[in-house]
């Protein structure tokens, strides 16, 4: 079910960009950034400690002119995850395990509504606050060998940003990001899984 919400949701995407993009202005983008990442499980069994994780990769843009509205999209590299110290629980620390790096490494296809602030009376020409939200895809490109843990093949996140846009070329902001689906789950509790919590600060250049 899923699966085929995920899908649908990538449909309906792309059918309104097509029917759009006549009118559309569109650009690309180098983007890099910088995350802290964290793991929500369900219960609170185990301390959990942030991390820092990576994003690079490619950025598209399609604008409207006139009306500040459009779409990003991209195809991203992103590393997430967290320290889960799993030798507070005898049930793994009579295993050996201890507090244990789940390392997770996705390529994610972010796909989110924008809006940017267009009509300043020239202002935006050297700066233009935007806003921006949507769907992240991530399927699990890898991930660290810690057998205490079965990671899933991909994700989907919700996220939610804004910053600025710079002399139309230079692009700063800063994202949150809610995992809607677990990432991973311990291999001895079943029910005990997480999803990924994160927020990042990129830089983007647009060509």
């Amino acid at each position: 079910m899923k699966r085929q919400i995920v899908k649908l949701l990538a449909i309906l995407v792309m059918v309104a960009a097509s029917g759009l993009a006549a009118n559309a202005q569109f650009r690309y983008a180098a983007i890099a950034g910088v995350e802290h990442t964290n793991l929500n499980f369900k219960q609170d069994l185990v301390t959990i400690s942030s991390t820092i994780g990576y994003q690079a990769g490619v950025q598209a843009e399609m604008m409207f002119p006139g009306l500040g509205f459009g779409m990003d999209m991209g195809l991203l590299y992103n590393q997430l995850g967290a320290k889960v110290n799993l030798g507070e629980r005898k049930v793994w620390a009579s295993q050996g395990y201890g507090d244990e790096r789940a390392m997770l490494h996705y390529l994610q296809i972010p796909l989110h509504l924008r809006f940017k602030w267009t009509r300043l009376n020239g202002v935006e020409d050297i700066i233009a606050p935007f806003v921006y939200g949507g769907p992240d895809f991530d399927i699990l490109l890898g991930h660290n060998k810690c057998k205490a843990f079965d990671y899933a093949g991909g994700d989907l996140s919700l996220s939610v940003g804004g910053g600025v846009e710079l002399y139309k070329r230079w692009q700063i902001s800063y994202t949150y990001c809610w995992g809607m689906t677990y990432a991973l789950k311990t291999t001895l509790l079943d029910n005990y899984s997480a999803r990924n919590r994160y927020w990042n600060i990129r830089l983007a250049y647009f060509f």
